[in-house]
């Protein structure tokens, strides 16, 4: 029985880029995750040192030792190469500032991303660096594999900046990226969990087959984990089920979550309406419930997934932005990293 079906990595499918901290920690908040498929290419070449030759000859001029220590590697440069001037990924990738304007009004604002400004002159664009991660097709007999049809691949730890002339004219502006990528150990399962292969992220790259791809997806999402909690406490009002939670339940609004072992009104899947730090609610129709204790206590899984972020905390203008790689950066401050529009939408 053969041990894979030898299937061919065809096209590429989706790239993610993930901020990281000084330590290459996965960094979690709005803004510090985008996935795209419009990208033209994603190119790496390992980087080896050559060992040291060593040859020493006889008095005659014969060679009399001959030793040739190995080669190692030591990080892999690399390319990525993307359709347009995407502001919010350009910003990720490499420094600078996100320009975002208000396509609303001043009571209800819509701030959508315009425009992004370089780095100043001094920074380091590459900041603290991204983890990326590319899908492309996994192909067997001239056609998508069946099982695990993709090749997921995992770069924890790359430095980009951009590359080569930036040139507007009767043609396309190239919009490329250029650096390095080295191992990550704190990169882990990844956003959501999806890498299986946690240790090997300690080398510059891996890859492994895959049952699924971000397709469809383009913007900034907050990715997370599945996860599970103890429920200890129920009651349903007006047709809005609470649950408390035995501990800190880390669930947010919009997410998916399945109950179990509560009881037959609680029990299903549901969409997270509301929160507190230990408790959650979610629609339901049915008959009011006087909170009650749970026992023996039941569960709530949350879904792996992602929530689309639409908008940021921070949109206010100001002189004085926390950017990694910046001169002043302070890594004990909030990452601010948006220039918004002073302009009243309405005027």
């Amino acid at each position: 029985m053969a041990t894979q079906d030898y299937a061919a990595s065809v096209q590429g499918v989706a790239i993610r880029v993930t901020r990281l901290d000084a330590s290459g920690n996965l960094l979690t908040n709005d803004g510090d995750s985008y996935t795209t498929s419009a990208f033209l290419r994603a190119s790496f070449t390992p980087e080896y040192e050559e060992g040291d030759e060593i040859v020493e000859k006889s008095a005659d001029g014969t060679i009399c030792v001959s030793y040739k220590a190995p080669d190692t590697l030591k990080r892999i440069t690399m390319e990525l190469a993307i359709c347009e001037p995407d502001p919010e990924l350009t910003s990720l990738l490499s420094g600078g500032l996100l320009l975002r304007k208000n396509f609303g009004t001043l009571n209800t604002p819509d701030n959508q991303s315009v425009g992004w400004a370089a780095p100043a002159v001094g920074d380091n664009p590459a900041g603290n660096g991204v983890a990326l991660e590319v899908w492309s097709f996994a192909v067997k007999d001239g056609k998508r594999a069946t099982t695990n049809p993709y090749f997921y691949w995992v770069f924890p730890y790359v430095k980009l900046r951009q590359s080569g002339d930036r040139v507007i004219e009767n043609g396309m502006l190239a919009n490329t990226f250029e650096g390095y990528g080295l191992g990550n150990q704190f990169f882990g399962t990844g956003p959501d969990g999806r890498w299986e292969y946690p240790v090997a992220a300690e080398r510059p790259y891996s890859y492994a087959r895959a049952s699924w791809a971000p397709t469809g997806l383009k913007g900034f999402y907050d990715w997370f984990d599945a996860k599970s909690v103890s429920v200890s406490n129920k009651s349903l009002t007006s047709n809005v089920a609470t649950l408390t939670t035995s501990a800190a339940h880390g669930f947010e609004i919009g997410q998916t979550v399945t109950v179990a072992g509560v009881d037959s009104t609680f029990n299903g899947t549901f969409l997270i309406t509301n929160k507190t730090n230990n408790t959650f609610t979610y629609a339901k129709t049915a008959t009011d419930v006087a909170s009650t204790a749970v026992s023996p206590v039941g569960t709530a899984v949350r879904q792996r997934g992602y929530t689309p972020v639409s908008n940021f905390a921070y949109q206010s203008s100001t002189s004085a932005y926390n950017v990694p790689g910046g001169i002043t950066y302070n890594a004990d401050s909030p990452v601010d990293f948006i220039i918004a529009s002073s302009q009243d939408p309405q005027a």
